[in-house]
């Protein structure tokens, strides 16, 4: 039985086609969707096309390069985006994002904060280097790359994202675990070109799932609550963008940190690298 107060439906939770829109769009944000904070949308520009200039309000932003390259632009300093390098901007901010000669795709990940948090800078050849934040996970069938873009690298509120790429045809969020109490969650599917595909599951009752839903590039799903593995069609990978807010500023902000479903508990979640180093 659900507690919160959206149903996991197809309605509430899935987004199709987040990516087909030029300029800056917003897919996901509380009243439209299964969210009470978080906020998701995509900034796409040309080559050429007027630089795109916005303001963050009350919430932090986290900015990640899909494609291309871009330069942005925010209290006094100015960032070279490559793809999944990423761009914190705190709360009450203006920002300025100019596309560079391929064009830009940027992810707008938000949440309303009260505290104001410094401007960060993410390099994702950084995040490489970095074994608690960057490492495989899972085992036969459902091995994946997993990089965390936004989290303990990063001082903030609420958000936290990252990346996950699958080996083809293999399960990922595996075991299944959920923390519904804690961070609600979205996973954007990327890097799956046609004819790539993949199946993702949302349930809070292994028996009876709720959420059962065919995805593919572009495509995204979220996660009030409840378990959500998810699988890649054979000979091809799914990859995905997750992005989550937590509850509780500051407090409920922490990666990993999972209940697994019950039956699949005993070899732990298979996040337990992101627990170490800094």
């Amino acid at each position: 039985m659900s507690t919160v107060a959206y149903p996991l439906s197809e309605e509430a939770c899935v987004r199709r086609g987040t990516n087909r829109a030029k300029g800056r769009t917003c897919s996901l944000a509380p009243g439209t969707a299964a969210v009470r904070h978080l906020h998701y949308g995509r900034i796409i520009l040309d080559a050429g096309d007027a630089p795109l200039e916005f303001a963050t309000g009350e919430r932090e932003t986290g900015l990640i390069c899909l494609r291309g390259k871009a330069e942005v632009a925010t209290a006094g300093q100015q960032f070279l985006l490559t793809p999944y390098d990423a761009v914190y901007v705190p709360r009450d901010s203006q920002v300025l994002v100019t596309a560079g000669a391929e064009g830009c795709d940027l992810a707008e990940i938000a949440a309303p904060v009260k505290g104001t948090y410094p401007v960060q800078y993410v390099s994702f050849a950084k995040v490489k280097e970095n074994p608690s934040l960057h490492f495989q996970a899972g085992g036969p069938n459902n091995s994946r790359d997993l990089n965390i873009v936004i989290g303990k690298n990063v001082e903030g509120g609420r958000i936290l994202a990252g990346v996950t790429f699958s080996e083809p045809g293999h399960w990922t969020s595996w075991p299944p675990h959920e923390h519904g109490a804690t961070l609600e969650e979205a996973y954007l599917y990327i890097n799956m070109p046609a004819p790539a595909w993949g199946i993702q599951l949302v349930y809070t009752n292994p028996q009876d799932p709720e959420l059962a839903v065919i995805v593919r590039e572009g495509d995204c799903v979220v996660m009030p609550e409840g378990y959500h593995p998810n699988v890649a069609a054979p000979g091809h990978s799914i990859g995905f963008l997750w992005m989550m807010a937590a509850h509780r500023e500051g407090v409920d902000r922490e990666f990993g940190v999972v209940n697994v479903q019950p039956e699949y508990a005993k070899g732990g979640s298979g996040l337990e690298a992101s627990r170490g180093g800094k």
